[in-house]
């Protein structure tokens, strides 16, 4: 079975929000919400990330800017938006997902997610890395 499908069925058969799996290894899982538990992933593995899959809940501009920084060859999300998609196809990602929505939306639902905002005007994987961090205070 290959790394995404691996990624995929675990993230959700554990109910988890993001599962990174390289060389049919799991490498990193978490049921963090929100983009905290990639940020500790991109902390604690670092290079160990590039060439992985990752498997995560939702996927929007940021969390796919987030996926080019560590340079994960394949992504899975439950959610994709169209600004996520257009990251993962830019930087040559392969994904798939289940829905496909016009925006990443904060939890109240009421307009677009904080972190969706931060990274708007921004197309460098590094920049938007900091300014994530940054703003989520790693």
């Amino acid at each position: 079975m290959d790394d995404l499908r691996i990624a995929q069925q675990r993230l959700k058969n554990q109910r988890l929000s993001l599962v990174f799996v390289k060389n049919s290894k799991v490498v990193f899982e978490t049921n963090t919400e929100g983009l905290s538990g990639f940020l500790r992933a991109i902390e604690q593995l670092n290079n160990e990330l590039s060439r992985a899959s990752v498997a995560d809940r939702t996927i929007g501009k940021a969390a796919a800017l987030l996926c080019a920084y560590s340079n994960v060859t394949a992504a899975f999300a439950t959610t994709l938006s169209k600004k996520g998609a257009e990251i993962l196809r830019t930087f040559n990602i392969s994904f798939e997902f289940e829905n496909l929505v016009p925006a990443i939306l904060n939890s109240e639902k009421t307009s677009n997610c904080p972190l969706e905002e931060l990274v708007e005007n921004i197309t460098k994987p590094i920049v938007a890395y900091a300014r994530i961090r940054e703003y989520c205070g790693h």
